[in-house]
């Protein structure tokens, strides 16, 4: 039995494509995951057209998807109540997200909001998921350092985490948006935070190159992370982070990982072969 808890985030990497894929296609992209056995899938996210119109049919593809047979939770994420109240009237979505960032800076370039605004609509999320029964997810951008200029520290961070800790969240992976961070970054983040909330999972939401992929991972999972999150190919990355997308953690270079790490993993390698290939084909 895999101790891993793998999130396939098709939102992260699709909302960076040019060009509209079509609703048929995205539908058919995601049902084949389903059968890969995924703990979660990153379906969508229920945002703005013009900011992100890739994802503008988040709805209509999730309403064209069978689940019957699934144990995939499916995740959404939004980014004002509006969306979230979106989320909780569809009955086929068990878990909502908020992307969070620790620099101010960002927090503006991404979602145009300051820190007290973000943490307020945080905490109405929150109850909001909380009452319709949804697991609530944080992500914590910009966990590992600060590129924009703002200040950043370990003892920043746990502040922060300390404050949604109090609003009841035990879901906050981090971020590494830009593909910056080191693996003794990563490792002296962890090794910092997990001992300290012991009850909160602290994913890793990884973008990277290839061939840091590994180092990266090992030092996540030695300082004890047990949550992750891949895309098939490593497609994609945040539009709004820079000028240059950093691709996604691949989930062939984590499977890799794992199967060197021996770590066993609860995954239809068969089925993950075939919608890597239709993966491939979104892009054509």
């Amino acid at each position: 039995m895999s101790t891993i808890r793998i999130t396939e985030t098709v939102r992260d990497a699709l909302q960076g494509i040019p060009g509209f894929i079509s609703t048929e296609k995205k539908t058919t992209y995601v049902q084949s995951l389903l059968k890969v056995g995924f703990d979660c899938i990153d379906i969508g996210s229920f945002v703005s057209s013009k900011a992100v119109p890739q994802m503008a049919d988040t709805w209509q593809v999730i309403q064209n998807m069978d689940f019957t047979g699934s144990s995939s939770q499916v995740m959404v994420l939004v980014v004002n109540e509006k969306g979230a109240e979106k989320a909780a009237g569809i009955p086929q979505i068990n878990c909502i997200s908020f992307p969070y960032s620790v620099s101010p800076s960002f927090l503006q370039r991404n979602l145009k909001q300051t820190k007290q605004a973000a943490t307020d609509l945080i905490r109405n999320i929150a109850t909001s998921s909380y009452a319709h029964r949804l697991a609530f997810i944080v992500y914590l951008s910009m966990g590992f350092g600060n590129s924009y200029g703002d200040d950043w520290s370990l003892s920043l961070l746990k502040d922060t985490v300390s404050e949604f800790y109090q609003l009841g969240i035990r879901n906050m992976p981090l971020s590494d948006i830009l593909g910056e961070a080191s693996p003794d970054r990563i490792f002296s983040v962890y090794n910092n935070l997990i001992p300290m909330f012991p009850d909160v999972d602290f994913g890793l939401h990884l973008h990277t190159r290839p061939d840091e992929s590994y180092a990266k991972l090992d030092a996540a999972y030695e300082a004890g992370v047990r949550s992750f999150e891949t895309v098939l190919n490593g497609l994609g990355g945040c539009p709004f982070a820079a000028d240059e997308m950093i691709g996604n953690l691949s989930t062939q270079d984590f499977i890799a990982f794992c199967d060197k790490k021996k770590i066993p993993l609860n995954l239809d390698l068969t089925a993950l072969e075939h919608v890597s290939t239709i993966a491939k084909r979104l892009i054509l």
